[in-house]
């Protein structure tokens, strides 16, 4: 072979008898914009207002998280970080999860700008509730009629600025907008029942806009419209109950399945709560659960890198374990959708990184605490 290795000063590393992946990559979270939920000052995920395209998430990413070394424990080396405040809530980052600064982790910015449809709900009510209802009503169409104008108004606001028009004013919320009106970024919309996702795709068609569904728990019975109008599904709900008393237990399990068969683009991501952002780390294992209910084993692996990197824009630096990407990888001791399985190296960008995390740092802690009275045998 070549001596590649001693020409580049390249480091090599032994695999023998191990699995190597790509790094896994989380397609939405508040990872890096959460510490502790019960702590309010630790959310730094939510902003003020209903509207706020100029809110970006990396700058208020925390390289310092506890959250991020647990993560890429398991494989987890890029996470993409999501604003959630309002309907509009901002515009996500992708970021690599290492790096001293908010700049040194940011692979991508910004990835998308985050929409969240407002409910569609329709409850069967008495006589005089049937007022309230109305105002509901009115309400989710003053919702989307809100977003409405604010594109209407970015799409004045960047005529006048192309034009340099004298009453061309710098605008904070519209310059967040431009990027999606340009067709530069897709907008994620956040969206789960049936009506709420046929309604965001004939408006995102009507606004010419490029869109890419978030949650999707409901994308099983829409699977034809999504096919012919190309909208990427971000599933978020492989670990979540019937959404329907009629639905079969498993639906969530086997709608990543249903969606490969009819040819929709999607990935696997965890459940966008905040309340999630500690279990960021199970990502391999909501891949797992739509593998064992038909989806087949590639795809389920892919569907936590290389369809993901498709979907947030980076398939040419990330997702897969091709020559000219970043070397963003890890290396396993098995198959990483088995929980027993264990991650022994990671790289991002071809620098090894620190596997040491909170979760081992107590076991150790604890191990030497029995050892030390005895009721341990020294372990290895």
């Amino acid at each position: 072979g070549y001596q590649v290795s001693a020409m580049y000063g390249v480091e090599r590393v032994d695999a023998s008898g191990q699995h190597i992946f790509p790094g896994l990559i989380s397609a939405g979270s508040t990872l890096g914009l959460q510490e502790i939920g019960a702590v309010r000052a630790t959310r730094d995920y939510a902003e003020v207002g209903d509207i706020n395209p100029n809110v970006r998430a990396n700058v208020s990413y925390n390289p310092d998280s506890e959250l991020i070394p647990i993560s890429r424990s398991n494989g987890i080396l890029l996470a993409l970080s999501v604003p959630r405040s309002g309907r509009i809530s901002g515009t996500s980052s992708l970021m690599m999860l290492d790096g001293w600064t908010w700049e040194d982790a940011t692979l991508k910015h910004p990835v998308g700008l985050h929409l969240f449809w407002p409910s569609m709900d329709q409850p069967k009510k008495k006589r005089e509730e049937k007022k309230k209802e109305h105002d509901k009503k009115d309400s989710k169409l003053k919702a989307i009629q809100k977003v409405d104008d604010l594109i209407q108004e970015a799409r004045a606001y960047l005529k006048l600025k192309e034009n340099n028009s004298a009453s061309y004013k710098h605008d904070l919320r519209l310059d967040g907008m431009l990027p999606v009106i340009e067709g530069d970024i897709p907008v994620f919309i956040h969206a789960n029942e049936v009506r709420q996702i046929e309604a965001a795709v004939y408006w995102a068609d009507r606004q010419n806009l490029t869109m890419v569904l978030v949650g999707g728990k409901d994308s099983w019975r829409v699977t034809d419209l999504l096919k012919e109008r190309d909208i990427p599904v971000i599933y978020t709900q492989t670990h979540s109950t019937p959404m329907r008393r009629f639905e079969s237990y498993d639906q969530t399990f086997i709608t990543p399945s249903q969606l490969y068969e009819a040819g929709v683009k999607f990935c696997i991501s965890n459940s966008e709560s905040p309340f999630q952002t500690p279990h960021i780390r199970n990502l391999p294992y909501h891949a797992a659960k739509a593998a064992s209910y038909g989806l087949p084993f590639e795809e389920a692996l892919r569907s936590i890198t290389l369809s993901t990197a498709e979907i947030l824009g980076v398939a040419d630096q990330a997702g897969s374990l091709e020559a000219g990407k970043d070397a963003t990888f890890f290396i396993a001791d098995g198959n990483i959708l088995d929980v027993r399985t264990e991650v022994t190296a990671a790289f991002i960008q071809g620098k090894q990184i620190d596997l040491n995390d909170r979760h081992k740092m107590l076991y150790t802690k604890y191990q030497e605490k029995y050892r030390q009275k005895n009721l341990l045998e020294a372990i290895d």
